[in-house]
């Protein structure tokens, strides 16, 4: 698991200057998923958008698609680059607290019942509620790893959402993957490819497939994938498809919903989760994002611009069910 990340890479600091009237910035920037500076220390940042930026060249990017600059969404590892406060408030204190409490409850419970306690099942359920905080702790530490300089980190581009050409929602998400594909293996180890299948879902047997893989991949620890239409826009009977829905796999989702999510009771509450309120705030989000890119490239006013990203920070602070 990583950070969503949007990498702005220019191929010299002329470009830079030309297109978006800065200076001093290096040949890029890398930006959170809110718009905010991604990184603190800017020789890492600067480092990152070099060996970016000689993948583009090698593999003869800029020529090919007649373009200074291009705008990558892409996922960042290890999420401790950037959620290291977070991990450590939240997951690891969490974790700390039931590796310290819950092995002495059982083994309290286990002399109680020596002595011949009448304690039910509750040795039981304390001993599943210890094995449930020690797959926590392995859930979250899977995606954490010291970061000492910037080759430690991995950046896995998924799409180019934009270049002076245009913003590239005419191109299906197959011409996307393979594109980042040939740049990542014209890197270093830092850019890693993203995996993926194309499923013909009127098959049976390509639908089987695509879950077998799914299952071996989230039992080895991947973090799940991602589905979406083969159209980077899709419509549908009733309008504008959903573009992506995560599909997690059951250790990553014990980071989102807690150690003991998969007890019966707990599963049955987050199926009565409602859905339709975060579907259509992602549709609309989606929408203005391309319209915003379509302002950018098209050279209109920042105000311009801004109109729609001000639209999705404010549909960002919506209040959505919780447990989503």
């Amino acid at each position: 698991m990583g950070s969503r990340a949007v990498a702005v890479v220019c191929r010299d600091e002329h470009a830079v200057h030309r297109r978006f009237g800065i200076t001093g910035e290096g040949e890029g920037i890398v930006f959170t998923r809110t718009g905010r500076r991604f990184f603190d220390d800017d020789r890492v940042e600067r480092e990152l958008i070099s060996i970016v930026r000689n993948a583009l060249e090698r593999t003869g990017f800029w020529t090919r698609m007649t373009t200074d600059w291009v705008c990558l969404d892409c996922e960042l590892m290890p999420w401790s680059a950037k959620a290291q406060e977070l991990i450590r408030t939240q997951y690891a204190s969490a974790g700390a607290a039931a590796r310290g409490s819950l092995p002495e409850a059982v083994r309290a419970l286990e002399a109680a019942m020596q002595r011949g306690a009448a304690i039910g099942d509750l040795l039981g359920r304390y001993q599943c509620r210890a094995e449930l905080a020690a797959k926590f702790e392995l859930a979250y530490r899977r995606y954490s790893w010291p970061v000492a300089s910037v080759n430690d980190l991995r950046l896995a581009p998924f799409h180019i959402l934009a270049t002076e050409q245009g913003v590239h929602v005419d191109r299906d998400h197959l011409w996307h993957m393979e594109t980042l594909a040939e740049l990542c293996l014209a890197g270093t180890p830092v850019l890693v490819t993203t995996t993926f299948r194309v499923v013909d879902v009127t098959d049976p047997d390509s639908e089987r497939a695509a879950t077998g893989w799914w299952e071996t991949l989230t039992e080895q620890g991947g973090e799940g994938m991602v589905v979406k239409p083969l159209s980077f826009v899709a419509r549908g009977r009733r309008g504008l498809a959903q573009p992506a829905v995560k599909c997690r796999g059951r250790e990553y989702l014990r980071i989102v919903y807690g150690p003991e999510y998969t007890l019966p009771e707990n599963l049955e509450r987050l199926r009565n989760r409602g859905l339709s309120a975060k579907r259509s705030l992602a549709l609309r989000e989606f929408a203005l994002g391309i319209e915003a890119l379509d302002r950018f490239v098209r050279g209109e006013p920042l105000r311009r611009v801004h109109e729609c990203v001000f639209g999705v920070l404010a549909l960002e602070s919506e209040p959505v069910d919780p447990r989503l």
